[in-house]
């Protein structure tokens, strides 16, 4: 899918690829969602579905985190207070430790809602809001959204497809 440059192209990315990442959670049985046997974000590591979960919902509350403080005048620190750009496996293990009290089924439906608020801040935003101007250094609110929104559920697709084929799964 090509990179969305406005709103409804957005959206559908989103929506689409959001879709086809819940049909292959749904098909993992809870039971396998807490092995660390998945490809982890950190070179040479590992990590559970639960985390993968974890680290989709920590990177969507980010977003909606920035929108909330920019629309306040608030200083914003980008990627997330503490952390650098250069640190994300860092951020990723922080995210882990931020939901790992939540089970499968809590994450899933944390997921879901987390993507619903997304949808949500879109379309309060029109195109040039989106797209017209400059949001964070040279990127626009709605490259920031794609960026951490329907590229990581791609890869998370794919991750979970290698990750059941070397499990065994159809």
């Amino acid at each position: 899918m090509a990179i969305p440059s406005n709103k409804e192209q957005l959206i559908i990315a989103i929506e689409s690829n959001y879709k086809k990442l819940k049909t292959e959670i749904d098909l993992i049985p809870e039971e396998l969602s807490d092995l660390k046997t998945l490809e982890g974000h950190s070179k040479g590591s590992l990590m559970s579905v639960n985390d993968l979960l974890a680290y989709l919902i920590g990177w969507g509350e980010l977003i909606l985190k920035w929108n909330s403080k920019k629309e306040l005048n608030e200083m914003v620190d980008f990627p997330e207070t503490g952390f650098k750009w250069n640190e994300l496996g860092k951020l990723a293990q922080k995210f882990y430790q931020d939901y790992h009290n939540e089970d499968f089924s809590q994450l899933k439906l944390k997921l879901s809602s987390t993507v619903e608020k997304i949808l949500l801040l879109i379309n309060s935003k029109s195109n040039e809001q989106l797209y017209g101007i400059s949001w964070y250094e040279k990127y626009t609110l709605g490259r920031m959204i794609q960026l951490n929104t329907s590229s990581p559920y791609a890869n998370a697709r794919l991750r979970l497809r290698k990750w059941k084929k070397e499990q065994g799964f159809k």
